[in-house]
């Protein structure tokens, strides 16, 4: 996921919600209603009733990160499969009904979750309910499909990855900084697992992960829970539940020596560097310190105002640009990363000594009284802002439901950003910022530094 999203739709998270037989959140940007089915799966509505239109996102608690040894990409390329045929509708039907219906569909992977999502009418609604309930359990496939479909995804990756270096340093930091966590994998595969995945794994796949029991629905829009609920249990609850599956994930053992990852490429037009520390999350490492660095990385890494920013760009002149990225809703460790891009003639090694000097002031003295409220209440903002789109709610609650985390987490959000308090951040930033647990990214054009 591009790193910018991924700070927007944590930014998002700043939503509440409730869980129980069809209960409004009591004080939630989108007040959604949520119910289970009696197969076990997870229901939740968002009303919108701006205008007569809905968002319908089916997820799947499954991403690359679940994938066995030699598979990597499996759970991307069952994401393409699934827009072929099923038992009652041919191939490629679904989507040739939704664009005759003036709908709009995708799907995304991510490391923890897999989506299919359809804005439409509301008065189409329970016709992409019924070829979505459809394709949880029925899909049909051919090995004629799953070959043309690989060398779909196989171009997809020499587009996004091969020929980007930034994909590809991405891909060796991700690899260097996880030593056994799956997440050290990349999302679209490695190109020789792709080669080799088979029309036999990706059925075992399918038939493993897909179950309404571990898969949440999620609609926003001119709908109620009441006006969805009948419909939810005519298509979705005649699916029976599968037996619950367990997640075998490696586990990252504790990290001692810092890495250094250096590309150099001619089609690098501009420099970049960063930092990428191991750092704690919701449900990963100690959780308490999750509220303090999110509120920390506003403060030093967001936007133009961000003290990384005003000191490397508009001050020392330095950089063209400079910020940070953390979220702490992945299912496994999550990652706190500190970036900047020279200006012209600035050579990396002194951009470098730059930002290492800001970090070390960081862990000195930390961050002042002032700096926490302006983050506070831009967050405050951000989450207020987060109701304006139709799609966004459905998108921020069903990632984090997908990704594991609980309720709560959502529901209390703006509760534990307003109870961070300066002396949480100065622990948690000496518990992130270790050289030892971290590595190093440097993107060069060949033959010029």
């Amino acid at each position: 996921m591009n790193y910018f999203i991924a700070k927007y739709l944590a930014r998002l998270l700043a939503i509440g919600l409730i869980v129980g037989p069809i209960l409004s959140a009591h004080a939630g940007v989108f007040n959604p209603e949520t119910f289970f089915l009696k197969n076990g799966m997870q229901v939740v509505v968002i009303p919108n009733h701006r205008v007569p239109v809905v968002t319908h996102m089916v997820w799947y608690r499954v991403g690359s990160a679940d994938e066995a040894a030699n598979e990597s990409g499996i759970a991307h390329f069952l994401e393409h499969l699934m827009f072929k045929g099923t038992t009652n509708r041919k191939s490629g039907e679904f989507s040739e009904v939704v664009a005759r219906n003036g709908g709009q569909e995708n799907a995304f992977t991510s490391s923890d979750y897999t989506a299919y999502y359809q804005t439409i009418s509301v008065d189409r609604l329970e016709l992409l309910m019924e070829m979505e309930a459809d394709r949880m359990t029925n899909l049909v496939i051919t090995p004629k499909e799953v070959e043309l479909e690989r060398q779909v995804v196989l171009e997809e990756r020499r587009s996004r990855v091969e020929n980007n270096p930034s994909s590809i340093l991405s891909e060796h930091l991700n690899a260097a900084l996880f030593l056994s966590h799956p997440y050290r994998n990349p999302v679209i595969g490695w190109k020789h697992d792709i080669e080799g995945l088979n029309i036999d794994s990706i059925l075992a796949f399918y038939k493993r992960w897909y179950a309404p029991n571990n898969a949440i629905l999620v609609v926003a829009g001119d709908i109620t829970a009441a006006q969805l609920k009948p419909l939810a249990e005519k298509y979705y609850s005649k699916i029976p539940r599968q037996p619950e599956t367990q997640r075998t994930r490696a586990k990252e053992p504790p990290q001692q020596a810092e890495r250094r990852v250096t590309l150099r490429d001619n089609r690098v037009r501009q420099p970049t560097w960063q930092r990428t520390y191991l750092a704690p999350g919701l449900q990963s490492g100690n959780k308490a310190h999750t509220y303090p660095l999110e509120v920390l990385s506003n403060i030093i890494g967001s936007g133009t105002s961000s003290r990384l920013y005003r000191s490397l760009v508009i001050k020392q002149k330095l950089a063209i640009s400079a910020g940070v990225y953390y979220s702490g809703d992945s299912r496994g460790p999550s990652r706190f990363i500190v970036f900047a891009s020279p200006m012209p003639g600035v050579s990396i090694e002194k951009l470098e000594t730059a930002v290492e000097a800001e970090i070390a002031l960081l862990m000195k003295s930390g961050v002042t009284m002032d700096e926490l409220n302006r983050a506070k209440s831009r967050m405050e903002s951000e989450a207020i802002y987060a109701r304006d789109s139709l799609s966004g709610g459905a998108r921020v609650i069903g990632s984090a439901l997908a990704a594991g985390l609980s309720i709560d987490d959502v529901e209390t959000w703006p509760e534990q950003i307003a109870i961070v308090s300066v002396a949480q951040i100065q622990v948690a930033i000496k518990t992130v910022f270790k050289t030892k647990q971290s590595v190093t990214g440097i993107l060069l054009p060949a033959n010029k530094y």
